[in-house]
């Protein structure tokens, strides 16, 4: 028995790893394949939010427990009809049918574990999370019923507790892959970047081949500021999985490296997977913003503000160009629309305060370069900036003052950086 339940497994592993394959090969959401992990646990699979957005779930019939003994003990028609209504879908009905069954027989662990998955398959998390919780006080060791709390924990976006329920899974069974994944997505969405490591390396380590745990680590890794150890992963998953995210997440990266043409390369290869990822224009307009190509940039940050009007990269942007083309009062509305969306921003700031000194406004382009100044120190161009402007305000001491700053930054080897420079 125990060799052909070995076999049983082994073949759903194999057959998921089928369709982790199919569905990467036809481009699907890289984020949608890797929940195709959790499906083998029997478990409504999170979707919908960072980074599993677009995943359609499906209901695992792995839950659902028909057994002779509890045929004898709850009235079988209406357990029937509880499962019938489960498998077809209809999830009120099989909710309505479980909760008529609990108030005859409430000891069952079955039905509480039941009316879980349904509950949780209508987006009805809270109540699903109750349910889930009620069976594991019956059968606590049960680590089936303690993979589904925690993914309605994950899917109704209480990362904490999914989190704290990962990790007591991955203590009990250290060698799954699809726990330490999950687990270190929590962490990576918490914040928590040193914790996703250390939870995603050694199942690296144990699957270096596997798309899934190569996006988590290596997206905490370039969130932890290892860009280079992380882009070395995120590009395998690029390359391999065809996914338009991790191009996204690539790109990005390369960007704040100052690697325009690499940027530029992987924002291309995303725009052909899916070009209505969010957030891809916006990046797009900016990096071709930095290889000249204004034309270019402006019809992509013109798509990006369409799709989003709040876009504040899309807008820092396009008043930077639009200075530069002497469109002073447009440049205007948006630095003052992306100071409006940031009102702490810098770089909000600083594109206005250029905006102001186009204008001719130099008093209030000098007020705003001191808030910059005030608030990043260390940043080398609003120096050069106001250095400029005192002069030409008659005020030398000051512009002295400023020139000192400027030579005493470029001698520690400040440099300008993407956001720094934007025109």
């Amino acid at each position: 028995m125990e060799e052909a339940a070995e076999r049983v497994s082994a073949k759903a592993h194999s057959t998921s790893q089928n369709k982790v394959a199919q569905a990467l090969a036809c481009g699907r959401s890289f984020q949608h394949v890797l929940e195709s992990y959790a499906l083998r646990c029997g478990a409504a699979i999170p979707g919908g939010s960072r980074p599993f957005r677009r995943l359609c779930v499906r209901f695992s019939l792995a839950m659902l427990i028909v057994t002779h003994t509890l045929a004898q003990t709850i009235p079988e028609q209406i357990f029937r009809d509880a499962v019938a209504a489960q498998q077809r879908g209809d999830d009120e009905t099989a909710i309505a049918k479980y909760r008529e069954l609990l108030k005859l027989r409430p000891e069952v662990v079955e039905v509480h574990a039941n009316l879980g998955a349904a509950l949780a398959h209508a987006a009805r998390y809270d109540e699903a999370i109750e349910q889930y919780r009620a069976a594991l006080a019956k059968l606590p060791d049960n680590k089936g019923l303690l993979l589904n709390l925690a993914l309605a924990y994950y899917k109704k976006g209480d990362l904490a507790q999914a989190a704290e329920k990962f990790d007591s899974l991955r203590q009990s069974e250290p060698g799954d892959v699809r726990v330490a994944t999950l687990l270190g997505d929590c962490y990576s969405r918490l914040g928590r970047d040193q914790d996703a490591i250390a939870a995603l390396t050694p199942a690296e380590a144990a699957h270096p081949d596997d798309l899934n745990v190569a996006w988590a680590l290596g997206s905490a890794l370039i969130h932890a500021g290892r860009a280079a150890d992380g882009l070395q992963r995120v590009i395998m998953v690029a390359e391999r999985g065809h996914s338009a995210e991790a191009n996204l997440l690539a790109s990005d990266t390369y960007l704040g490296l100052a690697e325009f043409e690499r940027a530029h390369e992987f924002a291309e290869a995303a725009l052909k997977l899916d070009p209505k990822l969010k957030g891809l224009y916006s990046l797009s307009g900016r990096i071709k913003q930095y290889l000249g190509d204004f034309p270019g940039s402006k019809a992509d940050l013109e798509k990006a503000l369409a799709e989003n009007p709040d876009d504040f990269d899309a807008h820092v942007t396009m008043a930077a160009i639009l200075n530069l083309e002497r469109d002073v009062d447009a440049a205007e509305r948006h630095a003052q629309r992306a100071l409006d969306l940031r009102p702490t921003s810098p770089l909000a700031r600083y594109q206005l305060a250029r905006v102001e000194r186009s204008r001719g406004d130099i008093e209030a382009a000098v007020r705003n370069f001191e808030k910059v100044i005030a608030a990043e120190p260390d940043w080398l161009r609003p120096h050069i900036e106001l250095a400029a402007l005192y002069y030409r305000l008659q005020r030398p001491q000051d512009g002295l003052k400023e020139r000192a700053i400027v030579d005493k930054l470029y001698m520690q080897g400040r440099k300008l950086g993407p956001d720094a420079d934007r025109l």
